[in-house]
């Protein structure tokens, strides 16, 4: 299983919400570039962005500061967020971006994901955030009928090699991940799965690793100190004790 510490992106800051509200955004570190940096000092080999206004707005708005983070840590990067056209998707895959994540397009337009995976293959991450176990997409401030399993189904029949799964609720909580809805995604879906929202401890990390979960995205964790980035790493293999 790979670790990927977050950075979430909102006026230039790296912040954390709490459940999607933006209302609850708290600055957690000096700059996002300062915390990759961080992050791969520690010795992170992935990392996952968000680019929380572009989410909101349906439109890249922290491109030029995750392209700098990424130019200088080099470390596999995945972003998300206003991600909604081709051009896109080009802009951050051919400068230096190693994956992106569509989580409204994936829903809303299904030519765009076929589009782009035709282009891109696996370089193309699907993202499914759900609230009571239906899909949310623009920035999780509108709510669908889809249910969540049912898209990631659907996602794999097109193509779609690794998906992210969001139980909302769980988000910024450090309640734990929703185990049973990721044990029927998993059950249900053949995709790589990487588990993201809720979780605190190395306790939730070793169980994530033992479900045969592919990733696991921490971000409030890391900041509250509730989880070590160093263990997690040693927990999951990918850097030795």
């Amino acid at each position: 299983m790979i670790i990927l510490p977050a950075i979430d992106i909102l006026d230039g800051k790296a912040v954390r919400l709490f459940r999607g509200d933006y209302g609850t955004a708290q600055k957690v570190a000096v700059s996002p570039l300062d915390t990759a940096v961080k992050f791969r000092n520690e010795g992170a080999a992935h990392l996952h962005l968000v680019d929380l206004g572009g989410a909101r707005s349906g439109k890249p708005e922290s491109y030029e500061i995750i392209k700098a983070v990424a130019e200088k840590v080099k470390m596999k990067t995945e972003v998300g967020g206003g991600i909604r056209d081709f051009e896109t998707i080009r802009l951050y895959l051919e400068n230096g971006i190693d994956s992106v994540i569509l989580g409204t397009a994936a829903l809303s337009d299904k030519q765009l994901l076929l589009k782009a995976l035709e282009h891109y293959g696996n370089r193309i991450i699907v993202g499914i955030d759900a609230k009571n176990g239906k899909v949310s997409v623009s920035g999780w401030l509108k709510d669908s009928d889809v249910y969540y399993t049912d898209l990631a189904v659907e996602c794999e029949k097109n193509g779609v090699d690794n998906i992210i799964f969001t139980d909302i609720s769980r988000d910024g909580s450090l309640e734990g991940p929703n185990y049973t809805m990721l044990a029927e995604l998993k059950e249900k879906c053949g995709c790589k799965i990487t588990a993201s929202g809720g979780i605190k401890s190395i306790e939730d990390i070793e169980k994530l690793r033992d479900m045969g979960i592919y990733g696991a995205i921490c971000g409030k964790s890391l900041y509250s100190g509730t989880l070590s980035l160093s263990q997690a790493l040693k927990a999951t293999g990918e850097v030795k004790c």
